[in-house]
């Protein structure tokens, strides 16, 4: 009965994060091309979201903002399986520890919680990523295969401490800011203290989404640069030398690139993730 639960869980993490990214792709390719973008005499390639968004479209066809979107739903399967499903499982064996329902967990347990589950992922997470990276800031010949070849297993797993730096604390933010609003929410529209309704955690969760996203800008651009760059001879030594090299070139600003578009991917994101976890849960009366 365990064992059923637990594949039951991945499974409606699978289906949540695919759901997910299929919507919002085209603003991380944005976002991905913001934050990997370097001066050219003196000046920027884009504007801003919107003037990439056109640039992309104009250059590229539609079907370039979702360049890379067939390996990283092949890599967002098992990542918001682990990623969701990790929290849930902690959040139950928390609140039996403590003698609560994982809805009323203190935050602080939310949060450890959380950080288990962003910790967990990066096992998916981090070839996923580098393979859509090269994708949306690559060439049209550039493929999947052609990535994987290139970079070896060594490879795909470059920058696997930037992607902690920015999952861990992600989750840590996240879930349990998107419970207490989704509990919130309930509060405010139904005037009850029961489980959230599912727009009410679609609510929490968009605004738990953008809140996290933001504060874990840094760790992300970071983590792009490495990545993007993960050839056999790799333009960074580390998470040091790369963040030290983009405030020595580009400024303290430049670790905010994409801050915007980033937030309008993982609001939507999360929100509808979340969403499709807690409408399945529902349905299967689990």
């Amino acid at each position: 009965m365990v064992t059923l639960r637990l594949l039951a869980k991945l499974g409606n993490g699978a289906v949540a994060g695919i759901t997910g990214v299929s919507i919002v792709f085209p603003l991380d390719m944005v976002k991905t091309r913001l934050q990997n973008q370097k001066p050219v005499n003196g000046r920027l390639p884009y504007a801003g979201g919107i003037d990439c968004f056109r640039q992309i479209v104009r250059q590229e066809g539609v079907r370039g903002l979702y360049r890379g979107l067939v390996p990283n739903l092949a890599g967002v399967t098992p990542e918001k399986a682990i990623k969701l499903a990790a929290n849930d499982i902690m959040r139950g064996i928390l609140a039996e520890r403590i003698g609560t329902s994982p809805d009323r967990l203190p935050v602080a347990y939310g949060a450890l919680a959380g950080a288990t589950a962003g910790l967990c992922q990066f096992v998916a997470t981090n070839p996923m990523e580098i393979v859509k990276i090269h994708m949306q800031v690559g060439g049209p010949g550039v493929s999947a295969l052609g990535v994987v070849r290139n970079l070896g297993v060594r490879g795909l797993y470059r920058g696997t401490a930037a992607t902690l730096l920015r999952d861990v604390p992600f989750s840590l933010v996240f879930f349990p800011m998107q419970a207490w609003l989704a509990q919130q929410a309930q509060w405010l529209v139904y005037g009850s203290r029961e489980k959230p309704a599912t727009l009410c955690v679609l609510a929490g969760s968009t605004v738990a989404g953008m809140v996290a996203a933001a504060s874990v800008t840094p760790a992300d651009v970071i983590k792009t640069r490495l990545q993007s760059s993960a050839q056999p001879v790799p333009a960074y030594s580390g998470v040091v030398d790369c963040a030290s090299r983009i405030w020595a070139n580009e400024g303290g600003r430049a670790f905010f690139k994409g801050t915007v578009p980033r937030c309008l991917t993982m609001a939507p994101l999360f929100g509808i993730a979340l969403m499709m976890y807690d409408l399945q849960q529902k349905v299967l009366g689990w």
